[in-house]
């Protein structure tokens, strides 16, 4: 696999599902968040829904969308605590080829700061599925903020070293020429 070139920014292309019985696409804030944070980095939205906690149709939202050739990121907010229903994690475990343990310690760890003990309660995951780097993280504004300023953005971009996840994703644009789409 090609090592991306750290001085050169590549735009990937990434579908953002929030899990969630009480939002919709008219109150999605975390989605929103997620969708305008993406943006601001430089990358492409591709697809965004809002699906309720019901495991096979969450699955079978993330199949086509690891199966599609366009989406390279899947960010998944909701879901992932231990509150009655939520079954983010256990939808999503079965469709990983292998998983990034990294993500969801770090995630506790940085959370345990701005919320004590309760971070134990996060089922955040990471993990790859047919070349499609998947975060799942908790639906609160304050949680998605917290996993894409600290952990996925600079992970998602290949001017980070000494390593990135850039260069492991489906059709990685480190192998073609770089689109910076981010804003001056």
């Amino acid at each position: 696999m090609a090592k991306p070139n750290l001085s050169q920014f590549y735009s990937l292309n990434i579908a953002v599902l929030t899990v969630s019985d009480s939002r919709t696409s008219q109150n999605d804030s975390s989605g929103d968040l997620l969708t305008e944070l993406l943006q601001g980095a430089g990358h492409q939205l591709i697809s965004r829904a809002v699906q309720v906690n019901q495991k096979h149709q969450l699955r079978a939202v993330l199949s086509q969308w690891i199966a599609s050739s366009d989406i390279q990121v899947i960010l998944i907010n909701g879901g992932t605590g231990y509150a009655a229903g939520n079954c983010t994690i256990e939808a999503l475990t079965p469709l990983l080829d292998t998983c990034v343990p990294g993500f969801g310690e770090l995630f506790r760890s940085i959370s345990l700061a701005n919320i004590g003990s309760a971070a134990l309660q996060s089922g955040a995951l990471a993990g790859m599925a047919n070349g499609t780097l998947v975060f799942a993280m908790p639906g609160s504004g304050n949680a998605c903020r917290l996993a894409m300023q600290q952990l996925i953005l600079p992970q998602l971009d290949s001017t980070t070293g000494p390593c990135n996840f850039v260069a492991h994703v489906k059709n990685s644009p480190s192998k073609a020429c770089p689109i910076d789409n981010r804003k001056a």
